[in-house]
């Protein structure tokens, strides 16, 4: 019995990236002790509520991100598709006139329109992920600017909306909190139990040889790009809610907030490595560490130089552990002096 408790625990151990999952683990409790020592009102109940809706978008576009990275991408665009998303929604619930089901409908596609066309430049025409999210990126920016006349809309006047995606309470939780829970056990289940989950891990890992195996690699990528504008869309109906009104500002950033979600978290910059648990709690260590700074009276530029410090750290960590950078490499040139 003890020697089959010990061969779980291996196993358990052995899965890749977990080591990583573990110590940002460890590193979050450490943290949130430590701000509720520097001051005991970070573990009051508002608190808490806001820490936990702060979180959510961070967590849902992370998702999206986490994906793409373990194929060996990145999504520039998704902070833009959240903008996008944001303007679009509300400016059909207001200078449209449309029923915020129709005007949800309308924008989920767009949004989804952007992944897609994200998948098919990387997949079949080869183009970098990088220039092709980045140019993406500028587009779904210049469509949130344009639908409006490149101002923010009126206030929306559906308060279904809002209390579905921000403010609606469900068992005395925020509904944004339901909202990123389901979608961490949707994807999560995907990633770890389909035949697409198992396609975007062998993509990351090798492409070549996932395509030799009989991956379908233009519909595997197209998906995950796919699957990232569909969840940076979710996120602009989130920032709709919250502020009751398209905001031409929305999603400013939050590629990059995703990108350090996924990589605090373990998720491999170098593709084929990363668990969707991991990226939680790389989320909640944004969160806590921009939450936790705030009570400490730290500026906004000091968390923001907090949060990319530990985000090098994360990727050097990465590269370490998969033999990509070692203590030889880095003081070689030194040695050859």
């Amino acid at each position: 019995m003890e020697a089959n408790k010990q061969s779980i625990v291996k196993r358990f151990l052995a899965i890749r990236g977990m080591g990583q999952v573990i110590s940002v683990t460890v590193a979050l409790v450490i943290m949130i002790i430590v701000f509720g020592i520097i001051n005991p009102m970070f573990f009051s109940g508002n608190n808490t509520a806001n820490l936990l809706r702060q979180v959510a978008p961070i967590l849902i576009i992370g998702i999206g991100q986490s994906f793409v990275l373990i194929t060996g991408g990145i999504d520039l665009s998704i902070g833009s598709v959240a903008g996008m998303s944001c303007m679009m929604s509300a400016t059909l619930m207001t200078a449209g006139k449309m029923n915020a089901i129709s005007a949800s409908i309308i924008t989920l596609l767009c949004c989804c329109a952007i992944g897609f066309i994200n998948g098919l430049l990387i997949a079949k025409t080869k183009l970098p992920a990088f220039i092709a999210t980045l140019g993406t990126m500028i587009i779904a920016r210049g469509i949130a600017q344009l639908v409006n006349g490149n101002m923010n809309t009126d206030s929306i006047n559906s308060d279904v909306f809002r209390d579905i995606f921000y403010y609606g309470e469900f068992l005395g939780i925020f509904t944004p909190i339901w909202i990123a829970f389901l979608l961490f056990v949707v994807f999560a289940v995907i990633l770890a139990k389909t035949r697409t989950g198992r396609h975007t891990y062998a993509i990351g890992s090798n492409y070549e040889a996932a395509k030799l195996s009989g991956v379908n690699a233009v519909v595997a990528q197209t998906k995950v790009y796919v699957f990232s504008s569909f969840l940076a869309c979710i996120v602009g109906f989130i920032l709709t809610a919250q502020s009751g009104m398209g905001s031409m500002d929305a999603g400013n950033g939050y590629e990059l907030n995703a990108v350090a979600a996924s990589v605090i978290g373990g998720v491999s910059t170098m593709g084929g490595q990363g668990m969707l648990f991991g990226t939680v709690i790389g989320a909640f260590i944004w969160g806590v560490l921009n939450n936790g700074l705030q009570f400490a009276g730290a500026p906004l530029a000091f968390r923001n130089l907090v949060i990319g410090v530990v985000v090098i750290i994360s990727v050097l960590i990465d590269r370490v552990a998969r033999g990509n950078l070692s203590g030889k490499k880095l003081f070689a040139l030194k040695r050859s002096k």
